[in-house]
Parts: C-alpha cells; sequence; structure tokens
C-alpha cells in the first residue's frame, strides 16, 4: 500500500514538473534567471525519476535501492547549490560565472564519490533505508547536509537583504520566495534528525514545493521583469517615465508615468520590440536610426545619451536619457529615462523674452553710476570757471579804475590785457574739457536706445574711457596705466559708445577685483596684428574662482556675491560677439589677478 502511494505521489509529482518546465520552456524568452531555473527543473526531474525507478524495479528486478540512490543523489546534492545560485542571479539580475564559484561543487562532487562508493567505505551511509530513521548516515552525508543547510541559510539572508535594500516591502513574491526555500531546509532537517518519521522520498516532494514556489513568483507576480516588484508602486509615482529594454532591445519593464507622457495608458507595451514602439504615431519625431545608434553607443560606453525633441502632436518638449544597464560589469539593457520638460521649455522661453528687460535694468544701473561719476567729475572745471569768472572780474575793475589813473603805464595795460587772455584761455580749456565729458556722457546714453555706427580713432575711444572711469579710479585709489604698440594708425568703425561700454566694464572688475586695497595698478594695453586689433585689460587681484571660469560667458553668474549681478561680463561678451565680430577671452589665477583680451578684427570693424 504504502509503494503504491508513493509510486503515485511521485509519478504525478514528475508529471508536474514536465509540464511546468513545458510551459516554461513556451511562456518565456530564456534569460540567465529562466536558465537557471530549468536546472532546477532539470535537477529535480533527474530525482524524482531515478526515485520512481527505484520503487517500481527495486522489488521487479530484485536491485538493490541504493544503486538507485547513485543517480537520483545527483539532483538532491546540486539542488541546494542551484538554488543558492537562483537567488543570486535574481538580485544582481545577471551575474558572470567566476572561477571560483567551481570551489561551491567539491562537497557535492565528493559526497556523490562517497555514494559511489559506499558499499567499500561506508562513507555516505552506514545502512541505506528507505526510512530515514532506519538509515545510519556516514560522515560524508553529514557533511553535506550541513552543507546543503550553509548554502540554504545564505540564500535566505541574501534575499532578505535585497528586499530590505530596494524597497523594505516583504511582499508575495518574497513569501513564496522564503517558501520554496526554507520547506525543503526545515523538512530534511527535521528527517536527518530523526524527529519525524519519514522516507527518503520527502526530498523530491519538498524539491517540488519549492519548484511551484518559484514558478508562481516568477509567473504570476513577473519576478523575471528587470525591476524587483516591490518597486513598482515607487516607480509608478515617479514624475520622470522609464523604459528598460533587454540585450536584443526588446521592454521588459516601464512604469505608468511612460505611458501617460507618450498618452499610451490603455496600451500594453510588454514586450514589444523597441522599433514597433517608434512606429506608432505618438513616437513619430523620433527616428528610428537616431535610437539605434543611440542604443549602440550606450552599450559600448558608461555614458548617458541625451535626446531632446518636440513632440508636437503631444504638446510636449520632452528629453530622452539613454544609458546602459550593468550588473557587476555585465551589460544586462538598456535604460531609457523619458523627462517631460515642456513647462521648463515654456520657462526658458519666458526668461529669453525678458532678459532684454535684464540687460536693460543693468544697462541703466551703470549708466546712473557714469552719470554719478560725472557728475563729480564735472565739479571741478565748474569751479575752475566759477574762479576764472571772478579774477576776470576782479581785472575788468582793475583795468576800469587804471583808465583815469595817470599813474598806470601803458604797460601795465597790456599786463592786465595778458592776464586776462590767460584766465580765458582757462576757461576755454575746462568748457572743452566739459564737452567732452557731455559728449562722452550723451554717446553712452544714446547707446542705451539705438545702435550709431561710426568711423573713429583709438585716441577718441581712450580719451572717452579715461573720462568716464576718472572718477571710479579716483574713488578706488586706482591708477589706470594705457600703453599702446600700435605699428599703425588704425581706424574703427562701429559702435564707439558699445566699446566704451565693454572696455570700462571690464575696467570697473579689475578696480573691484582689488576689494578696497588702495594705490593698486590696472594696466591697459593695445597693440595691433595684420588682421586684428588686441586690447589688454590686466590686473593683479584675487582672480576668478575656478567654479565660476567655464559659466563666466554662458550663463549670468557673478563671483561678487549680492554685490553683483553677472549681467556685466554677459552683456560684454554678447556685444562683442554680435556688434564687432569679435571675442573675448581671459585667463585668471587666484590670489594673482586677471587678464581680459578683446580681439577685434581690422577688416570688419
Amino acid at each position: 500500500m504504502n509503494t503504491l502511494f508513493y509510486s503515485f505521489t511521485i509519478g504525478s509529482l514528475l508529471a508536474v514538473v514536465l509540464i511546468f518546465l513545458f510551459y516554461f520552456l513556451l511562456k518565456v524568452k530564456i534569460t540567465q534567471l529562466q536558465q537557471i531555473f530549468s536546472v532546477n527543473m532539470i535537477l529535480l526531474i533527474t530525482t524524482c525519476v531515478f526515485i520512481f525507478l527505484q520503487m517500481q524495479l527495486s522489488n521487479v528486478l530484485n536491485i538493490k535501492p541504493i544503486y538507485f540512490a547513485y543517480f537520483y543523489y545527483i539532483g538532491i546534492v546540486f539542488f541546494p547549490i542551484s538554488l543558492y545560485f537562483t537567488v543570486k542571479i535574481f538580485v544582481h539580475t545577471k551575474i558572470t560565472f567566476k572561477t571560483r564559484y567551481l570551489l561551491l561543487f567539491i562537497i557535492p562532487l565528493l559526497s556523490l564519490l562517497a555514494l559511489w562508493t559506499n558499499e567499500k567505505y561506508h562513507l555516505f551511509f552506514g545502512n541505506y533505508d528507505i526510512s530515514l530513521n532506519n538509515c545510519k548516515f556516514g560522515p560524508m552525508f553529514i557533511i553535506n547536509e550541513i552543507y546543503s543547510y550553509f548554502l540554504y541559510f545564505l540564500s535566505v539572508v541574501s534575499l532578505l537583504k535585497f528586499f530590505n535594500k530596494n524597497s523594505g516591502l516583504y511582499s508575495q513574491q518574497l513569501s513564496l520566495f522564503l517558501v520554496g526555500i526554507i520547506f525543503p531546509f526545515v523538512l530534511n532537517l527535521l528527517g536527518t534528525l530523526k524527529i519525524i518519521d519519514v522516507t527518503i522520498y520527502i526530498t523530491p516532494i519538498s524539491s517540488v514545493v519549492s519548484v511551484i514556489c518559484f514558478t508562481l513568483a516568477l509567473f504570476k507576480f513577473q519576478i523575471l521583469d528587470t525591476v524587483p516588484i516591490a518597486l513598482t508602486k515607487v516607480v509608478d509615482r515617479m514624475s520622470d517615465g522609464y523604459l528598460v529594454l533587454n540585450e536584443k532591445n526588446i521592454i521588459t519593464d516601464y512604469n505608468i508615468t511612460f505611458l501617460k507622457i507618450f498618452e499610451l495608458e490603455d496600451t500594453s507595451i510588454n514586450s514589444t520590440h523597441i522599433f514597433d514602439l517608434l512606429k506608432l504615431e505618438n513616437f513619430k519625431p523620433l527616428e528610428e536610426k537616431t535610437i539605434i545608434n543611440g542604443l549602440k553607443a550606450v552599450r559600448e560606453s558608461n555614458e548617458t545619451l541625451v535626446i531632446e525633441k518636440e513632440f508636437k502632436n503631444l504638446k510636449k518638449f520632452l528629453r530622452l536619457e539613454l544609458s546602459n544597464l550593468k550588473s557587476e560589469n555585465v551589460f544586462i539593457g538598456s535604460l531609457i529615462l523619458v523627462k517631460d520638460f515642456t513647462e521648463h521649455h515654456r520657462d526658458v522661453e519666458i526668461i529669453k523674452s525678458n532678459t532684454n528687460m535684464l540687460i536693460e535694468k543693468e544697462r541703466l544701473a551703470s549708466l546712473g553710476e557714469m552719470i554719478s561719476g560725472v557728475t563729480h567729475n564735472l565739479k571741478t572745471p565748474i569751479f575752475s570757471i566759477a574762479g576764472a569768472n571772478e579774477g576776470m572780474a576782479d581785472l575788468i575793475n582793475e583795468y576800469a579804475q587804471s583808465i583815469d589813473d595817470p599813474t598806470v603805464t601803458k604797460e601795465d595795460h597790456k599786463d592786465i590785457a595778458k592776464d586776462m587772455l590767460d584766465w580765458n584761455e582757462k576757461i576755454k580749456e575746462y568748457t572743452s574739457y566739459m564737452s567732452d565729458i557731455i559728449t562722452a556722457i550723451r554717446g553712452q546714453a544714446a547707446s542705451f536706445t539705438e545702435n550709431t555706427y561710426e568711423t573713429f580713432t583709438i585716441d577718441e575711444l581712450m580719451k572717452r574711457v579715461n573720462i568716464l572711469m576718472k572718477h571710479e579710479l579716483q574713488q578706488a585709489l586706482v591708477t589706470l596705466n594705457v600703453s599702446y604698440n600700435l605699428s599703425k594708425e588704425i581706424n574703427l568703425h562701429g559702435n564707439i559708445n558699445s566699446l566704451i561700454q565693454i572696455i570700462n566694464n571690464l575696467i570697473s572688475n579689475a578696480i573691484q577685483s582689488y576689494q578696497g586695497t588702495p594705490n593698486q595698478n590696472v594696466y591697459l594695453n593695445l597693440e595691433n596684428t595684420d588682421t586684428k586689433l588686441i586690447i589688454t585689460i590686466e590686473d593683479h587681484g584675487m582672480g576668478i574662482p575656478p567654479e565660476i571660469k567655464d559659466k563666466l560667458f554662458k550663463e549670468i553668474i557673478t563671483s561678487k556675491g549680492k554685490e553683483g549681478t553677472g549681467l556685466g561680463l554677459f552683456i560684454s561678451y554678447s556685444n562683442l560677439k554680435t556688434q564687432f565680430n569679435g571675442d573675448l577671452t581671459f585667463e585668471s589665477e587666484v590670489g594673482k589677478g586677471t587678464t581680459f583680451k578683446i580681439t577685434l578684427p581690422i577688416s570688419s570693424i
């Protein structure tokens, strides 16, 4: 009765295992996790087949039962190793089989060797019997059992760490995996310790339970996907969409956000090839060739490839980031992150539309500072002219009194006239200086509203620069040292006021680099080649921090904190490029100073 029952049970389990294996091979494309699952099935089938043969043929053919054990123990001793690799592959998605892993097979191989020579040395069984209670175990059997339990333990610990690290949620798939590992562990342990009365058939039965648990976890809860199930709720709440492709560019995972971005909420794209997806109307702006080259590029490098496209049919501006997925430096697939940049893109457009307003504010602020300096500069000639007027008035009174004075000689009249002429020349000098100041400030004010192009000389350029910077230089106790190294007279054509503003801004920055330290120098040098005029402005101040250097002309950025806006250099660089077809470069070292170089092509100005 018992034999018939066990025969029926083992035969039924064997049929179930074969059905599972058949379903498995038909259902999914083979991956490394699926391959190790197949190994589990093969080991289990091997065990079941030879136990079944033992039950059916041992008595009929008068064959010792232990001879069948020689074969079904192949599955039993290697199953813990296969289970260990199942967990390892699940945790890492894909692994590289390393030479050191061969060490795991030493004890199982020694156990089989001890079993196959058991009749002579009795290292595995002292006495073999179908009932474990009647078995006497040899030392190698005990070693193999301890080793198997150790692998079971490592598998459980690895699973717990993995799920805790990724989500902290002990979900259904974790429970199935743990049952699949712990069930054979506990049952075999109780039987080996003879706590419960079981037969040798308990091993394949408990192993079948493990395989059934794994199968349910793999298929029902789709653990074969690249991203763990415990994370699906998290990734579905991400603001960015993602798409996971396997080595053959077939979609293995995605989140709901991806479907929402492309308005595909009612579409299933799992197991779809990426190029079939690109044929859909909503993916129209993406070219297949671009994606092919992109996926190939990221597969061969660790860099992220960025593609930005406007999807007019979706009324969205999207940014795609392509990167590879690796586990222990083994390529397992590709990741496509999709970011909806629509709002950001609109914000950028708004910022661009408001840039002129910001620039105008900066210009007006500069104009205000300039007017303040010019006002100070005008005080000196005004006071001088007032003094000259007083002197002239005194001379006129003196001359009027001398007309009827017989003691005043002809020579005295000439001296009075000479003094009056001297005062008149001084007044002319002061009024000319004031005229230059007014011309300079009027030109700078006009540059804010109109672009006037004219021909001017280097001397005229530097004259206005000196006038406009005089007050700021005096206030800071900084000396501007101007030197010329020009091989010919150069007439420039363009907006002189814009060029003055650029030079003055650079001189102001040089002054501010000394941070209020008096008695410093700023050096301005002009030189030329056959085709270029080069204006160099150098200081020995604090220098430009490294983190700002690369962004200096690309962004509105400043190293002055709340005291600066960063617009000055940004405007200067832009004006040189657009108005003069010139360039602005710099060299700087923190604590040693900065040199700015303006380069203007002579042929185009």
